[in-house]
């Protein structure tokens, strides 16, 4: 069970103390407090464990000071999106609204090689207007002789980069909690020209103690890739995870499921569980289409396979495009394969933007469909 407060009802309120001692005379009964911070305000939000079948629903709601008290009807009781459940998700973050109505581009370098790509790479966003990027540092490898990334000697002058060129975050996996502490020191060296959102991937999807770590900080917001070989229930308790140690500005990310039945590609596409990510948790949803598709081949109708899974994610309704972007894709040190050049990314970005608005307009016609004739015909005449 869910008890969430009144705005202006918080630790060191009246009305929170009485509500605290009304759950310590109930026995079976331990609470958890967490603070939910949103594009618009902060609320605190109570969570009930133990024997909560045995309390009163409607006694509960009407303490002083409950906004609202939600049964919990998921294992991943702080992400999911319970019955009754209507608390907005979704978060800011260093000027960017992150929610499941927003929508933001994520090109970059898979891998970050040297400071002349890094900053071509961003100077091409900036001339699309776009304002979020990938860029990795720390790359986990299958073979130990393979690049493992620059790690923190690359941070200064990437971070540098996007400030100069108005990026505003930057998507960056991390694989080891040390790492969290070096982007923040040289986010601090350099005066904190950009963002960093943590990147969690599929390899350490069930990493917990690395999940526990970055959810007990609250600097950075999280991007968590879906596991490649583990159920979808399974990837969204990894985002309980981080939520459940006070993180839950988290974006969870599709990018395909290790299969043979992907074959050609390098993962089974799973962009069809964007809409059901979005009805099971209150998270936004991304897609990596890179990542999924894993190669450059190109249909009769002369589109790629990698636009071609991009768009169904976005016309499935995801909030964030993961995409390999590089200067030249040959030199590239990991998945040059896949990557997308500069030249092309302004084509990428209108052929999205398409698929942006043939969403926006599928939503509105289902919209349409379920008013009642004569509001139709209201809205119609007003249109």
């Amino acid at each position: 069970m869910i008890l969430i407060l009144q705005p202006n009802v918080h630790a060191g309120t009246p009305a929170f103390a009485a509500i605290m001692d009304y759950l310590s005379r109930r026995p079976g009964i331990s609470a958890r407090v967490q603070q939910v911070t949103g594009a618009q305000q902060t609320l605190t939000e109570i969570y009930l464990i133990g024997d909560t079948a045995t309390l009163d629903r409607e006694e509960i709601a009407e303490l002083p000071g409950v906004e609202q008290v939600v049964r919990v009807s998921r294992e991943y009781r702080i992400v999911g999106r319970h019955q009754d459940d209507f608390r907005p998700g979704g978060f800011d973050y260093n000027g960017v609204v992150f929610s499941q109505d927003s929508f933001d581009l994520f090109p970059g370098l898979c891998a970050v090689d040297n400071r002349e790509h890094v900053d071509r790479t961003f100077a091409a966003l900036r001339a699309q207007g776009l304002r979020c990027a990938r860029m990795g540092a720390y790359k986990p490898r299958t073979s130990p002789y393979a690049f493992q990334g620059h790690g923190g000697a690359c941070l200064p002058f990437v971070f540098e980069s996007a400030g100069r060129h108005g990026v505003r975050v930057i998507a960056m996996e991390i694989t080891h909690e040390k790492h969290i502490q070096e982007i923040n020191d040289a986010l601090s060296a350099v005066g904190q020209p950009t963002g960093v959102m943590l990147q969690v991937g599929t390899r350490n999807t069930q990493n917990f103690e690395l999940l526990k770590a970055i959810g007990r900080q609250q600097e950075f917001p999280v991007l968590l890739k879906r596991g490649f070989g583990i159920s979808l229930e399974e990837s969204l308790n990894a985002a309980e995870y981080l939520a459940s140690e006070g993180n839950q500005r988290v974006v969870f990310c599709l990018r395909g499921v290790k299969s043979s039945l992907g074959d050609p590609h390098r993962n089974l596409v799973d962009f069809a569980h964007v809409p059901v990510v979005k009805r099971l948790t209150r998270m936004p949803v991304g897609v990596d289409p890179s990542h999924s598709v894993g190669r450059r081949d190109r249909g009769p109708d002369g589109i790629e396979d990698i636009h071609h899974a991009a768009a169904q994610g976005v016309i499935a309704g995801a909030n964030l495009v993961l995409v390999d972007f590089h200067p030249a894709p040959a030199k590239a040190l990991v998945d040059g394969p896949q990557a997308l050049t500069l030249e092309e990314l302004p084509l990428f970005v209108e052929d999205m933007q398409i698929a942006r608005e043939a969403y926006l307009k599928r939503r509105a016609a289902h919209e349409r469909a379920r008013m009642p004739a004569q509001e139709t015909a209201l809205a119609d005449a007003e249109s």
